[in-house]
This record gives C-alpha cells, structure tokens and sequence, in this order.
C-alpha cells in the first residue's frame, strides 16, 4: 500500500488496518515456521506496511501533517 493511501484513511480505518497488518505479519511468522511459506519475501513487505502506518499516525498525534 502507497503512503499516499494510507494518508487518505481516517485515524479509526488506520488503527484497523494496522492491526490486520499485525495479524498478517502474525500468519506469515508462523507459515515461515511450519515451512508453509513460499515467498519469504512477505515478511519484510508486512513490516514496512506496519511501519509506514505507525510513522503516519504519529505525524498526526504530532501535527506535523
């Protein structure tokens, strides 16, 4: 997901995305340990969705945007 869309999504979608996204990068941990995963790729694309989306809510809880 590009920054800009994230941008778009409203404080509460936010908090809801980033916890699917957590859910997500939860999954593909375990798929990776069960040898279920064949793109070990997903798991650092998860982290940076995370990341963006936290980097984004605190320029809000900052007012810097």
């Amino acid at each position: 997901m590009k920054t800009e869309q994230i941008r778009a999504f409203s404080d509460e979608e936010l908090f809801k995305k980033l916890e699917e996204a957590h859910e997500e990068l939860s999954n593909l941990r375990f798929r990776l340990a069960t040898r279920q995963l064949v793109n070990h790729r997903e798991i650092p694309r998860a982290k940076k969705e995370i990341a963006r989306m936290e980097t984004i809510l605190r320029e809000r809880e900052l007012g810097m945007r």
